[in-house]
């Protein structure tokens, strides 16, 4: 019955275990940017529906990976680099879900959570208050219904 505490608590721990991630948090999108303390690199937990299925419950969860852009002041020579650190903020955090994506597919993380289908990853620049960028991946994850009837 504690279901959803536990899915939260297993994304958050494997989160904290990496390097490339410092603050961890979860609620509405509006939230994310809105800690006057955040240190990033950040990522943030969106639970968006839980659909029961018979003996089991499937949770749509989306997990936005994302650290702030360094702009440089220098003159911009190449222009598909830029001037600034985007492209390895894109590389970072995709890798980031990824390796909780693996661990989750490969049942390291629990006996309790299995992941169903594919994730979808998509990138986003330039967003919210700090000019950030990452990913967001929305997987369906399966985990066992212990409710009862009773």
């Amino acid at each position: 019955m504690k279901s959803y505490y536990y899915l939260l608590d297993k994304l958050r721990t494997e989160l904290a275990s990496s390097p490339f991630t410092n603050t961890i948090s979860t609620g509405n999108l509006d939230d994310i940017d809105n800690y006057k303390q955040s240190i990033f690199p950040l990522a943030h937990i969106i639970v968006n529906n839980c659909t029961p299925e018979a003996n089991i419950l499937r949770f749509n969860v989306s997990i936005i990976a994302m650290d702030i852009v360094n702009i440089s002041k220098d003159e911009t020579i190449d222009k598909f680099i830029g001037n600034d650190n985007e492209h390895d903020v894109l590389n970072t955090q995709l890798n980031v879900l990824i390796r909780l994506y693996e661990v989750l597919l490969r049942g390291e993380l629990s006996d309790s959570i299995e992941v169903s289908g594919n994730p979808t990853c998509e990138p986003f620049t330039e967003r919210f208050t700090n000019y950030l960028s990452g990913w967001t991946m929305t997987l369906d994850i399966l985990m066992p219904n212990e409710m009862t009837i009773c």
